[in-house]
C-alpha cells in the first residue's frame, strides 16, 4: 500500500510540474501562439495511451498462450487506461485544431484511425460485459484485443504514410531538428510524467480487477454450498 501511495504522489507531482513547464517554461510557438501549448498534453497522452495498449496486447498474447488470470487482468487494465488517454487525445485534438485549421474535425487518415482505435477498445470492454463465464470472457476478449492492437501502428504511421490534415511529426520525425530545444525538453518531461501517471492508473486498475476476480470466486463458492 505504501508503494502505491508513493507512486500516486510522484505521478501527481510530475503531472503538475509538467503542466507548469508547458505553460511557463516552454516558449510560445511563433505561428500558432499560446494554443500550441496543448501539444505537450495531446502528444504525451497519445504516447502514454499507446504504451497502455501495448501492455494490453502483451497481456492478451500471454493469456492466449498461458491461460493465467493475471494476464487477463493486465489486458483489461491496459485497455481501460489506454482508452482513457485516447479519450484525452480526441478531446484535446479538436481544441487545438479549431483555432489552427478553422475546423474541429476532418476525416483524414490520422484522425479517423484514432477514432477507430477508440471504438475498438470500447468494443473490447463491451465484449467483456456480454460474456459471463470468466475463462471464455478472458479468451474472447484477448483474441479481440490482439486484433484491435493492429490499429495502433496504423495510427502512429498515418502521418508518415499518407497525406493528412494533421501536422507531420516534430518528434522523431523529419522535422525533429527544427523543434526548439526547450520545447523538446518540456515535451519529453511531459511524456515521462504521463507515463508515470499511466503506470499509477494501471497498477490501481490491475489491483481492482484482481480483487473483483477474488470476490466473484468467493461468491461462487458461497452459492455452491
Amino acid at each position: 500500500m505504501t508503494k502505491r501511495i508513493i507512486l500516486a504522489a510522484v505521478a501527481i507531482l510530475l503531472v503538475i510540474a509538467s503542466a507548469y513547464a508547458s505553460f511557463f517554461i516552454a516558449p510560445t510557438e511563433r505561428t500558432m501562439g499560446v494554443i500550441q501549448r496543448i501539444f505537450y498534453f495531446h502528444v504525451a497522452s497519445a504516447w502514454a495511451g499507446f504504451t497502455a495498449f501495448f501492455l494490453c496486447f502483451i497481456g492478451n498474447l500471454l493469456y492466449v498462450w498461458r491461460r493465467k488470470q493475471q494476464y487477463d487482468w493486465l489486458g483489461v487494465s491496459g485497455a481501460e487506461v489506454g482508452l482513457a488517454f485516447t479519450t484525452v487525445v480526441l478531446i484535446t485534438g479538436p481544441i487545438w485544431a479549431h483555432p489552427v485549421w478553422g475546423i474541429w474535425w476532418t476525416w483524414d487518415a490520422r484522425l479517423t484511425s484514432t477514432f477507430v482505435l477508440w471504438l475498438l477498445y470500447v468494443s473490447y470492454l463491451l465484449l467483456r460485459t456480454l460474456v459471463e463465464e470468466p475463462d471464455r470472457r478472458a479468451l474472447l476478449s484477448s483474441l479481440f484485443g490482439i486484433f484491435a492492437f493492429i490499429d495502433v501502428p496504423l495510427v502512429s504511421g498515418a502521418i508518415r504514410w499518407w497525406r493528412t490534415q494533421h501536422p507531420q511529426p516534430v518528434i522523431m520525425g523529419g522535422q525533429g531538428s527544427g523543434l526548439d530545444p526547450t520545447m523538446k525538453a518540456v515535451f519529453f518531461f511531459s511524456a515521462f510524467a504521463m507515463h508515470v501517471f499511466m503506470a499509477f492508473l494501471l497498477v490501481e486498475r490491475y489491483a481492482l480487477e484482481r480483487m473483483q476476480t477474488e470476490a466473484d470466486f468467493l461468491a461462487r463458492e458461497v452459492e455452491a454450498q
